[in-house]
């Protein structure tokens, strides 16, 4: 069976209105037949942040939705805790304190379970700090601004589902450039992603093993690819900009299929509105008629302006243009 999907979504997802993401979430997980945990431990909040996720994800239409929270270490080598991800089809971790969620799930039966289940075929998905957490490294903490500049954030182990790469989240609407671009600098064999609110990267491994991601949602994913960059990170003083050249920048909208492994654009689609399509077939539709008439009113020699122009009112549903 091959690896189930990754889903690393930048934070702030829609949770009133279209819900793209939950939804896609939900039918990766086996929709109807779809059994979720939700992992809230980074998140500040109490039982309310999963009664949340479960009134959304049970709206989308799944069976069955279990919080798994661990709360130390030692929560995370409990057996039963662990054994609640086993008969998951979902695995969903929330937004909060991305440091907090390092801290007390990598390296523990539950996080080496988290990355078991996706190995056979469990779709994994994160928002803000669970997103950040599905990279081999992950950010810390650090500051905004557009310039890297030395030890401008800090990097943490994370859980390694996605390979050579540090994921960030809420990445334009808070300015996250520069301390990627730093980490990046830093350390060239990593490839940098940035994901924007309301948007994911859905991550698939293809027949070739490679990973590629699709975006999907409202904003775009910043991918830095540092493999030829020169810089001078490594003598840099204290809080001075870094040297960042060479640095291959890919922006991808919805719609865009990105090649992890290859590091290579795949294919841009891009996202029809389907409301805004149905308008649009249907004025085609419209003008195909009045031609048409237009076509039969000049072959019977029927082409007085006037009755031509109250000839469209009609069709169109409109008064009369003529005084």
């Amino acid at each position: 069976m091959p690896p189930g999907p990754l889903m690393i979504i930048g934070g702030a997802e829609d949770k009133l209105r279209k819900r793209t993401i939950l939804k896609e979430f939900v039918a990766a997980a086996g929709g109807p037949e779809a059994r979720i945990a939700v992992v809230p431990t980074a998140s500040s909040l109490g039982p309310e942040v999963v009664e949340v996720y479960d009134a959304l994800f049970r709206r989308e239409g799944a069976a069955d939705v279990v919080a798994v929270r661990p709360e130390s270490r030692d929560d995370a080598h409990d057996p039963a805790l662990v054994e609640r991800l086993r008969g998951a089809t979902g695995i969903f971790m929330t937004g909060g304190n991305q440091l907090k969620l390092s801290a007390l799930v990598c390296g523990t039966p539950l996080g080496d379970e988290v990355v078991a289940a996706r190995d056979r075929g469990v779709v994994v998905g994160g928002t803000s700090a669970g997103a950040s957490i599905q990279s081999s490294h992950m950010v810390a903490f650090g500051g905004p601004g557009s310039t890297p500049k030395q030890r401008m954030t800090q990097v943490a182990a994370g859980l390694g589902l996605l390979g050579s790469s540090v994921v960030d989240q809420h990445f334009d609407q808070r300015n996250r450039y520069g301390r990627l671009l730093m980490i990046v600098a830093q350390s060239p064999q990593l490839l940098g992603i940035g994901v924007d609110e309301d948007t994911a990267a859905v991550v698939e491994r293809d027949e070739r093993g490679h990973e590629v991601a699709r975006v999907i949602g409202r904003g775009a994913v910043t991918v830095m690819d540092p493999a030829r960059i020169t810089t001078n990170a490594y003598e840099a003083k204290r809080s001075s900009a870094i040297l960042a050249s060479g640095v291959v920048l890919h922006v991808l909208p919805a719609g865009s299929a990105f090649d992890l492994t290859a590091r290579t654009l795949v294919t841009h689609a891009p996202e029809v509105d389907p409301v805004v399509a149905a308008e649009t077939a249907a004025d085609l539709a419209e003008a195909g008629r009045d031609l048409r008439q237009l076509a039969r009113d000049i072959a019977a020699a029927d082409a007085d302006p006037g009755s031509l122009r109250r000839r469209l009112a009609r069709t169109r549903g409109r008064k009369d243009p003529t005084p």
